[in-house]
């Protein structure tokens, strides 16, 4: 039991990292979209990278022409969705393993939906950001 709280505080704590920049493309829609971008190509610039620097232009450009907000937003209402079903399939793994009896297996299904959970909370926060 102790390992598998272990494992998942790892799980979450790892997810947690990604947020700063997924929250700031969630507040502004398409707008905070270009803005990290910029800022990725600001960094690239001052560290001389010319390959990245060319790949996030393109990425860029790309937000420029198609990025609209409501149609980030009803990319992102789908990517709730999704995550649900996931949650769900994960869940159901789980009480298959519970079923068995086999305790790695258990413990292996639990970090799989807790990291489920933790995608799902992502993408209900960047949904909810929209409105």
């Amino acid at each position: 039991m102790i390992r598998q709280t272990a494992l998942l505080g790892l799980l979450l704590a790892a997810n947690l990292n990604a947020t700063p920049i997924l929250a700031a493309e969630a507040d502004g829609g398409c707008a905070a979209k270009r803005q990290v971008i910029e800022e990725k190509i600001e960094a690239a610039r001052k560290h001389g990278n010319s390959q990245q620097l060319d790949g996030l232009q393109r990425a860029l450009g790309n937000v420029e022409i198609n990025c609209d907000d409501a149609t980030l937003h009803s990319d992102r209402l789908a990517s709730v969705e999704e995550a649900r079903q996931e949650v769900q399939e994960r869940e159901m793994d789980l009480r298959e393993a519970l079923g068995k009896g086999d305790q790695d297996e258990i413990a292996k299904r639990q970090a799989k939906l807790a990291e489920a959970r933790a995608e799902l909370e992502q993408a209900e926060a960047e949904a909810r950001a929209d409105q």
